[in-house]
C-alpha cells in the first residue's frame, strides 16, 4: 500500500540577475586588466580581470529603499542586508529572499459559507499587512505571501461560522476587528503585522434577498397601520372631549354650528341643503337667523323640512324672503 505524501512547498530563493551597478563594475575591472596587460605585456592580467569581474558581477547587490535581503552562508542564516549597495561572497553566500517592507494589499473571499443561522453567503474582504521581521518571514514559513492569504481566508470562514446573518449585515466594524485579531494571531510568528481588514461585500442568495425584501415591505406596512390606528384613536378621543364640552356649554355648541355652516356656504354660488330638524337640533333659531348668515355670505340657502314632507323644502334666498316649495 503506497502512502501519498502531501505537497510541501520548498523554500524560495530569489536569484536576481546582476544589477546595472555590478555590470558596470565588472566592465571596469576587465578594462583595468586589459590596461595592465598592455602596460606589462603579461597575459595573466586579462585572466585576473575576468575572474574579478565575475566575482563583482555576482557579488555586488543593490536593494531598494523598501527592501531587505536575507543572506544565507552555507545554508545558514548570516545577516540582513540593505537597503542600498552590499556584497555577498559568490558560492559561499546566497540571497534567500528579498523582503518587501511596504504595506501589501491582499484580497480574499469565502464562497458559500454557512453563517451561525445556516445561511450560505459569499463574502469578499481585503487585507492590509506589513512584514516587520524579514528574518522570520523568510525562515519561519515557506511562501509567506501565500501563507498570509490562506490564513486570512481560513479566519474569514471561522468568523462567518460564529456570526448570525443579521450581525454580519449590520455590524461590519465588529466583524472587521475580529478578523484582524484572528489573522494577526496566526501571522505574528511569521513576522507579519496586520494593519487592517475590511469586508467589501456580502452576497446573499437571490431567494433570500427576495424574502428579506418582502419582510421589509411587510414591516413598513405594519408600522404604517399602527401609526394610522394611533391617529384614529387620538382623533376619537379629541372628538369625545369636544362633545362633552359642548354638552355642558350650549352657547359654544351654537357658535360652533354657526361657524361650520358659515364655512360651508361662504363660497360663491354654493348651495347647502339643511333639514329643518337639524336646524332645530343645532339650536340655530329661526329662519331669519339663517337668512342673515346667508346675506353675509352672499349665497342662497335651502333648508329642507324632512320631518313634514320628504320632498318638500323651505327655501330662503339671500334677501331673507321664504319661498314655499311645491310638493
Amino acid at each position: 500500500m503506497s502512502v501519498q505524501r502531501p505537497n510541501v512547498p520548498m523554500p524560495s530563493f530569489d536569484f536576481r540577475g546582476p544589477s546595472s551597478v555590478s555590470m558596470l563594475l565588472a566592465v571596469l575591472v576587465i578594462l583595468a586588466g586589459v590596461l595592465l596587460w598592455w602596460l606589462t605585456g603579461w597575459y595573466g592580467w586579462i585572466a585576473v580581470g575576468i575572474v574579478v569581474a565575475i566575482l563583482v558581477g555576482y557579488g555586488v547587490k543593490v536593494a531598494n529603499q523598501w527592501e531587505k535581503a536575507v543572506i544565507l552562508r552555507l545554508g545558514k542564516f548570516s545577516r540582513l542586508a540593505g537597503p542600498g549597495l552590499f556584497f555577498v561572497l559568490p558560492v559561499l553566500e546566497s540571497v534567500a529572499n528579498w523582503i518587501d517592507h511596504r504595506t501589501i494589499t491582499t484580497g480574499f473571499n469565502a464562497e458559500q459559507t454557512l453563517t451561525k443561522d445556516t445561511v450560505p453567503v459569499d463574502v469578499d474582504a481585503v487585507l492590509f499587512w506589513t512584514v516587520v521581521d524579514a528574518k522570520k518571514a523568510a525562515l519561519e514559513v515557506a511562501q509567506y505571501r501565500d501563507a498570509v492569504f490562506w490564513a486570512a481566508q481560513t479566519a474569514l470562514r471561522d468568523v462567518i461560522g460564529r456570526t448570525n446573518l443579521a450581525e454580519m449585515l449590520s455590524d461590519r466594524e465588529r466583524i472587521d476587528r475580529e478578523l484582524k485579531e484572528a489573522i494577526d494571531k496566526r501571522t505574528s510568528p511569521w513576522g507579519v503585522n496586520v494593519n487592517a481588514v475590511e469586508i467589501r461585500d456580502v452576497i446573499l442568495p437571490s431567494a433570500l434577498q427576495d424574502a428579506m425584501s418582502r419582510e421589509a415591505q411587510a414591516e413598513r406596512e405594519r408600522r404604517a397601520r399602527i401609526i394610522l390606528g394611533t391617529a384614529e384613536t387620538e382623533i376619537a378621543t379629541k372628538f369625545a372631549e369636544a362633545a362633552k364640552s359642548y354638552e355642558n356649554n350650549p352657547v359654544a355648541l351654537h357658535l360652533r354650528a354657526m361657524n361650520i355652516l358659515y364655512e360651508g356656504i361662504k363660497e360663491k354660488g354654493a348651495m347647502v341643503i339643511v333639514p329643518s330638524s337639524v336646524v332645530e337640533t343645532m339650536g340655530l333659531g329661526s329662519v331669519a337667523g339663517l337668512t342673515s348668515l346667508a346675506a353675509k355670505a352672499g349665497v342662497n340657502i335651502n333648508a329642507a323640512n324632512a320631518s313634514t314632507n320628504a320632498t318638500g323644502s323651505a327655501g330662503v334666498n339671500a334677501t331673507g324672503n321664504p319661498n314655499a316649495a311645491k310638493p
